[in-house]
Formats: structure tokens, C-alpha cells, sequence
């Protein structure tokens, strides 16, 4: 019988080497070979093994492990921005015509960046299991040890996550999976899904140290406040969605309460410092993506990232993908110094260049200025790393939480945080042909002005939606929020929603929740049940 492609990566990835990764603590040269058995006896071997799940977690795209085949471009940017009312494809119209049929719901279970994600999701799992399943026999210090398993719990949850907000429930591995395996795969829930990613990212809490408790040869790495981070924001997803795990918006708030009260995080200073490479891994970074620069070419290989030259303008050394809508620049209030910090619009100069943006090639006339950065040694060498959970994510989180218990003015206090530290931005840098400094904003007064302390119910909840779209446009969180909140059709055209409403689950959900489909050859062979609608 033919096994399918991704039962084939796992059992792969369960006994291969695993590869090293990106940046600081994920720079290490390959030891040689060795055996699962004596992996987990040498410290350096085990960091090895758990850098090898990180290093998946920056894949763009590259061949499948042990299959040979190419699997396309995925980032999460095509998913929660493109297929949102944040975002147009971008490009040429002809150019990745996949992104089209995301942003139309016109997609098939051949669509190239959906089993992308499915495929490198099942890779991560895969070198997760290697180690969650091996390291409590070896022999290394019990410290290091614990540290070490509370990372790869991390990293399988965040896999599991990004697959069930996808997909829905899916096959659930504590194992390491063999092609024999295939025929007793099934797909669980939508609960059991999220339960058991739960059970991960609550195991990883007690294991991981905080922030402050890496050395600097290890900043990247997961923390408790990533664990809980990631915890309260699949609650949230869970509460709008499928809450088949009954749980309440005290959880939210507890938990984002905890990540607060550590004291290891606050809000960077400058917002327009965040995107920034003196912005990475700062006292706001909860969680990013490492990134390094190097000459290496396509594939898991490289250290560096193609992100940001999809998204950058054709017209200097990208591809113009990812391009912000009218109706996006039109939401943020007037003189806010976020959005020049977000939107670049033609004859803004950018990190010192002038961009001009050539409609022929762009769908809307603007660019995320959040991934400029100036030309890397290859295109595939982006070193700029992705945010993927900041603090003030945890503070809006609370705020909604705080809200959705009847503690209105403690939500207004924590949305008007967020607002005292945009109105004090500087300009972005480089708004001056040949410079890369950061200039004045010079806001006038009363811009962005505090929520006033009386405002309450759907209006205060308006305002915290409002404050997210803003504060995190253009980094991939638009998509969740509108599903969770029951907004994501109402954004749509018409025909679009239409097709949207189809491939989505509608009953025993809070909110209607709509799917990626399940890739044909997994469904088929695992016999996995496909999606509504595909």
C-alpha cells in the first residue's frame, strides 16, 4: 500500500539527525551521527535535538524530509492577513495565483501553502515526539533536562495550535509515527485537539524558567510566559470558536494576570523600535522566530528567511506580496504615529531609500513597512526574526478579559497602556534619503486619547478590537480575531462569504468556524475525514 506523504515525513523525521538551526543558541555545526539511545546521554547532543524542533518553526518552505518532493512558501501573514480586510494578495495578478484563491476561498487540498503548513507542522510534531519521548532515559543534567522537555512540550503545542485553528481536530501523536502506523491514524476533535495541546503548554510551564532566567547565548528560547502566553490565547481562539472544553474568560484573565505580574516584560519604549533588529528579543518578546543571515540557498538549510522579500517592494529587492488595504490605513485615528510605522505608500522613503510603488504591480498602493529591511546577502537570507506573541498582546488579552468579566475599568486601563506608548513614537527610521535614524514624530497633542474610564459593554469591546487591529496590523493576527469575535464574513464580499460560510463548521460552535482544506493524499490515505465544502 502507498503511504502517504506525511506519515512518511514523520517516521523520517523520528529517526533522522536532527539539523541545527537558526540563531544564537541555533548556530552549532552537526556532531555526526548518533543513536536515539545515547542522544539524550551528552548535553550538547540533546540541545541539538530540541534546536532541530526550533529550526522547523523558521522553515518557509524546502523539500519533505525523507520524501524528496518540494513543498511551496507558507507564511502565517498569507493566512491572517491576506484572507482578511487587511490585506490584498499583492504582486502582479498572475504572480501566486494560491494566494488568490486563499484570499477567495477558492482553494483546493492541492493549494500549496495550506499543505505546506500541514506538512512542516507534522515535521515539528514529528522531532517533538523525539524528544519528549526519549529525553526522561538520558542521562544529563536533571536541570538541563527538565528545561529541555518544557521546550519541545512548548514547540509540539504551538505546532498542534497553529494546525487546529487551521484545520480543525486533527491526528493526535504522542509517538513517534511509522508508515505501518498509517492505517490506525484518526483525527480527533476539535476539543480533544485543543485539550491536548493544553496539557503540553501546561506541562511546559512547570518545566520552562522565565525569560530572565536564560543566558544571553540562549535568548529565543521558550519561557514559562510564552507558555502561558500561548495558553490564554488558545482559550480566547476557543471561547469564540468550538468551547468544548468549557472554558471561561476568568481563565484568560488569570493567566494573562500571571504573565504580568512576573515582571519580566513590558512595552518597548518606542513602537517604531519593535520590528527593529534593536527591537528583537526585547522586553516586549514574549515569543519570536530566529533568524540569522547566511549565503545558503532554498530549503530547510538556510538560516535566514524569505518573509520579508515576499512582502518588500518589487521596485528595491522584493516581490509585493501582502499589500495593506484603504480599508485597514482608514481604521487607524488621526495622526496616529502607528500607521506610517506600518504602511509605506509611494515616495516614502524606507531605512533611508525612496520606494516608489508602481500600481501595475501592487493591489492597493501601500506596503507592510513592519518587514522592511534593507537588501540581505540573498533573498533568501532575511535576518530579521517574526514576532509571533508580544506583551502587548497579553495586555489587550486582559483587557478583553477583563471586559468579559464585569471589570470595566481595569479593561480600559490596560487598552489606554497601549495607547500611551503609541502616541510616543518616533517616526520609523530612515525617513530621510541615505538615513536609518529615527525621527521626531512630533504628535500633536491629543491624539490617540485615553478610553474614558466610564466606557463599558460592546462599545469598550469595540474599542479593544479596534486597538488590536491597530496595534498588531500586518502581523498575522486579523484572521483569528474575526473568526473568534463573529465578525470575519461581515468583512467579506458577498460571493466571497458565500464560499467562506461553506467550508466552515457552523453547528455546536460559539461562532462559525471556517477550515483550511485537509491536504487529498493525507485525507485519503489516512482516511482522515476532509473538511466541509472541499
Amino acid at each position: 500500500m502507498k503511504t502517504s506523504s506525511t506519515a512518511r515525513l514523520l517516521a523520517f523525521a523520528a529517526i533522522m539527525g536532527l539539523t541545527p538551526s537558526c540563531q544564537s543558541f541555533l548556530d552549532k555545526e552537526p556532531l555526526g551521527a548518533v543513536t536515539q539511545a545515547v542522544l539524550f546521554n551528552d548535553p550538547t547532543n540533546a540541545t541539538q535535538a530540541v534546536n532541530g524542533i526550533y529550526d522547523v518553526a523558521s522553515w518557509d518552505q524546502g523539500p519533505k524530509f525523507g520524501v524528496g518532493d518540494y513543498v511551496g512558501q507558507t507564511y502565517e501573514w498569507m493566512f491572517g492577513d491576506v484572507m482578511t480586510d487587511d490585506a490584498e494578495k499583492g504582486s502582479t495578478p498572475s504572480d501566486f495565483t494560491a494566494l488568490t484563491e486563499l484570499k477567495t476561498w477558492t482553494m483546493t487540498p492541492a493549494n500549496s501553502p495550506v499543505n505546506t503548513l500541514w506538512v512542516h507542522s507534522f515535521t515539528g510534531i514529528a522531532r517533538a515526539n523525539t524528544v519528549i519521548n526519549n529525553i526522561d532515559a538520558g542521562t544529563i543534567d536533571p536541570a538541563l533536562k527538565s528545561r529541555l522537555k518544557g521546550e519541545a512540550l512548548f514547540l509540539r503545542a504551538y505546532f498542534y495550535f497553529n494546525l487546529v485553528k487551521s484545520f480543525g481536530g486533527v491526528p493526535l501523536f504522542e509517538q513517534s509515527v511509522l508508515p505501518t502506523n498509517t492505517a490506525n491514524v484518526k483525527r480527533s476533535t476539535i476539543a480533544e485537539t485543543y485539550a491536548f495541546l493544553e496539557k503540553d503548554l501546561k506541562a511546559a510551564a512547570t518545566l520552562l524558567p522565565e525569560k530572565s532566567g536564560y543566558s544571553s547565548a540562549n535568548v529565543g528560547r521558550a519561557t514559562k510566559g510564552a507558555a502561558n502566553g500561548y495558553l490564554a490565547r488558545a482559550i480566547m481562539y476557543q471561547l469564540g470558536t468550538d468551547n468544548g472544553n468549557n472554558h471561561t474568560w476568568q481563565e484568560v484573565y488569570d493567566l494573562t494576570s500571571t504573565v504580568i505580574s512576573s515582571n519580566e516584560y513590558s512595552l518597548l519604549a518606542n513602537y517604531a523600535a519593535i520590528h527593529q533588529e534593536i527591537g528583537e528579543n526585547s522586553s516586549e518578546s514574549l515569543f519570536e522566530i530566529q533568524f540569522a543571515t547566511s549565503n545558503e540557498g532554498y530549503g530547510p538549510i538556510m538560516t535566514g528567511t524569505t518573509n520579508n522579500v515576499f512582502q518588500n517592494n518589487r521596485k528595491t529587492f522584493g516581490y509585493g506580496f501582502n499589500n495593506p488595504t484603504q480599508n485597514l490605513v482608514n481604521e487607524f485615528e488621526a495622526n496616529d504615529p502607528r500607521l506610517p510605522i506600518t504602511i509605506i505608500k509611494d515616495g516614502d522613503v524606507v531605512l533611508g531609500v525612496l520606494n516608489r510603488i508602481d500600481l501595475s504591480e501592487n493591489a492597493t498602493g501601500y506596503l507592510n513597512r513592519k518587514v522592511a529591511i534593507l537588501p540581505p546577502a540573498v533573498n533568501q537570507s532575511g535576518l530579521q526574526n517574526i514576532r509571533k506573541l508580544r506583551y502587548a498582546d497579553i495586555l489587550l488579552m486582559k483587557a478583553e478579559a477583563a471586559a468579559q468579566t464585569n471589570r470595566s475599568g481595569e479593561a480600559v486601563a490596560l487598552v489606554n497602556q497601549v495607547r500611551q506608548r503609541a502616541r510616543a513614537a518616533t517616526q520609523p527610521p530612515g525617513t530621510t534619503v541615505g538615513s536609518t535614524a529615527y525621527a521626531a514624530a512630533n504628535t500633536p497633542a491629543g491624539t490617540l486619547p485615553n478610553l474614558a474610564t466610564g466606557l463599558s459593554g460592546q462599545a469598550l469591546l469595540n474599542a479593544i478590537w479596534h486597538e488590536r487591529r491597530v496595534e498588531f496590523a500586518e502581523e498575522s493576527l486579523r484572521f483569528w480575531d474575526l473568526v473568534r469575535t463573529g465578525r470575519y464574513f461581515s468583512v467579506l464580499p458577498a460571493n466571497v462569504a458565500a464560499r467562506a460560510r461553506t467550508r466552515s463548521i457552523t453547528t455546536g460552535v460559539v461562532n462559525p468556524m471556517p477550515l483550511l482544506p485537509i491536504p487529498l493524499q493525507d485525507a485519503q490515505t489516512w482516511g482522515v475525514t476532509q473538511n466541509p465544502g472541499y
